[in-house]
């Protein structure tokens, strides 16, 4: 069974009743109460020790999924070398929603992955854009969520190896909002639904979509893959 690590800074859900009417166990618990059926789960959170990413605990993830929000900057730069190195060795990475400001992402795509935003509240609709994608399937055309913060382009990533959806907004606009990328021997994908009033995480479809990108995301089994001096095989 694969094995899942849910993170989230747990901070919003402690600190702002309207967040935790809608989230009371945080974020992370109903991330992990949706996949727990399909997946072994645990979840971490920025207040434990090591933010809960212990060398035991990222040994022992195949796929890290990573909610962050008001307090990226106290995610200790240790935490972040450690799971760099975790992805750069095949461990999978999903980032949702504002953790694209996450020191991890960032650091992962080298650029300030910045992007327009609104609050307001109204809805999105996400059209999938590459139908044969395994994160894409079953999903159909498109869906809609009824409440979501507005992303808008320009968002300051690299080009993704693959784009899987694009969304669209009232205010007319659009947003790269589920990305790929390859870094090492690990596998990335940024999700962009997901804001902390609003209940996005209890949609079916949402939770599709992450379930399909942890399958496509776990390490692909190889023989191990060896660097620096080499000895030729002919002579």
């Amino acid at each position: 069974m694969i094995r899942v690590t849910v993170w989230n800074e747990f901070r919003h859900e402690t600190t702002d009743a309207e967040v935790k009417a809608v989230y009371p166990e945080g974020i992370h618990q109903q991330i992990a109460s949706f996949l727990s059926e399909d997946f072994e789960v645990k979840t971490a959170t920025l207040d434990e020790a090591e933010h809960g990413l212990t060398e035991e605990v990222l040994n022992a993830t195949d796929v890290l999924i990573w909610w962050g929000h008001m307090a990226h900057d106290e995610v200790a730069d240790e935490i972040v070398d450690r799971v760099q190195q975790r992805v750069l060795a095949g461990m999978g990475l999903i980032v949702l929603h504002s953790g694209h400001f996450s020191k991890i992402f960032q650091r992962l795509m080298g650029t300030s992955c910045n992007l327009k935003w609104r609050e307001d509240g109204k809805h999105t609709r996400l059209w999938n854009v590459n139908p044969s994608h395994p994160i894409a399937a079953g999903v159909g055309e498109y869906f809609e969520i009824e409440q979501e913060e507005m992303y808008g382009e320009h968002f300051d990533i690299p080009a993704p190896d693959e784009l899987v959806f694009v969304s669209w907004f009232p205010g007319g606009e659009v947003f790269r909002s589920g990305c790929t990328f390859r870094r090492g021997q690990g596998k990335i994908f940024y999700f962009q639904p997901g804001h902390e009033t609003y209940p996005t995480y209890y949609q079916p479809m949402v939770q599709k979509v992450i379930r399909n990108a942890i399958h496509w995301a776990n390490p692909t089994e190889q023989e191990c893959v060896y660097y620096g001096h080499y000895q030729a095989l002919e002579q």
